[in-house]
């Protein structure tokens, strides 16, 4: 699996969890909707750190818990 989907599995996966829609999630983090989408549509693939640490807040955990994910552990690092 490569990053940028383990990132937008993980966030979907925790919209879930969170009970949050895209909308609810884009209000408390303060991250604009059109970014979110861009993320989920592949159109943002580099997604950056302070980025991820707005949505993190809005799910109330810390990074280390978004990272902390199976999804993380078997990245495809061939293109990097």
């Amino acid at each position: 699996m490569k990053i940028e989907d383990a990132i937008i599995a993980r966030i979907e996966q925790l919209k879930i969890e969170k009970g949050l829609s895209q909308y609810k999630l884009s209000e408390k983090s303060g991250v604009p909707q059109t970014t979110l989408v861009s993320i989920k549509r592949k159109r943002s693939i580099n997604v950056g750190v302070s980025t991820i640490h707005k949505i993190c807040e809005a799910f109330e955990i810390d990074m280390q818990e978004f990272f902390n994910s199976p999804l993380f552990k078997e990245l495809d690092n061939s293109e990097y």
